[in-house]
């Protein structure tokens, strides 16, 4: 998208009691853009410090999480997809995470770290969409127990599980 910025997020995956689980973190209220939101790490790319956009997607992973870059075995990359309001082109990066180390949310960008299992995301229930806007769009929700997931973090777990389930 013409005047965006590229980013990037890591969408981390690992098991714990059999099942799969992805990593979500929440946006402090504080938060320039997003406030209060649920999303993947990342962030964006900076010039003369990640040498690529999977090393963007490491390093704010380790920056918000703890999350160490040896920790994960970066497995795919999925479908670039922009956002409206805050205008960035993402990149999601997915990583298998084995063993899980102590996670340590950075208290200026992460309120709580989330460990959802993926067959939570997948009831029938958890998901659906709304339009907004003129000309309407389809924005996505994942309802959570506690949280709700939308926006670009939902379009990337919609397109995460669409892989995930085509290949079942």
């Amino acid at each position: 998208m013409p005047g965006s910025r590229p980013a990037a997020v890591l969408v981390p995956l690992f098991e714990a009691n059999g099942e799969a689980h992805v990593i979500l973190t929440k946006r402090p209220d504080t938060m320039p853009s997003h406030q209060g939101e649920i999303s993947f790490p990342g962030g964006g790319l900076r010039a003369g410090v990640d040498a690529s956009l999977r090393d963007a997607a490491l390093r704010e992973a380790e920056e918000e999480i703890g999350l160490p870059p040896a920790a994960v075995e970066v497995v795919a990359e999925l479908d670039t997809l922009a956002t409206v309001g805050s205008r960035f082109t993402i990149t999601p990066f997915v990583g298998i995470v084995d063993p899980l180390p102590r996670l340590v949310p950075h208290p200026g960008e992460v309120v709580k770290i989330l460990e959802v299992p993926l067959s939570e995301l997948l009831e029938d229930d958890a998901f659906h969409e709304e339009f907004w806007g003129s000309p309407d769009r389809a924005i996505a929700f994942f309802e959570l127990p506690d949280e709700t997931v939308w926006g670009a973090t939902a379009r990337v777990l919609v397109a995460f599980l669409a892989h995930l389930t085509a290949s079942l």
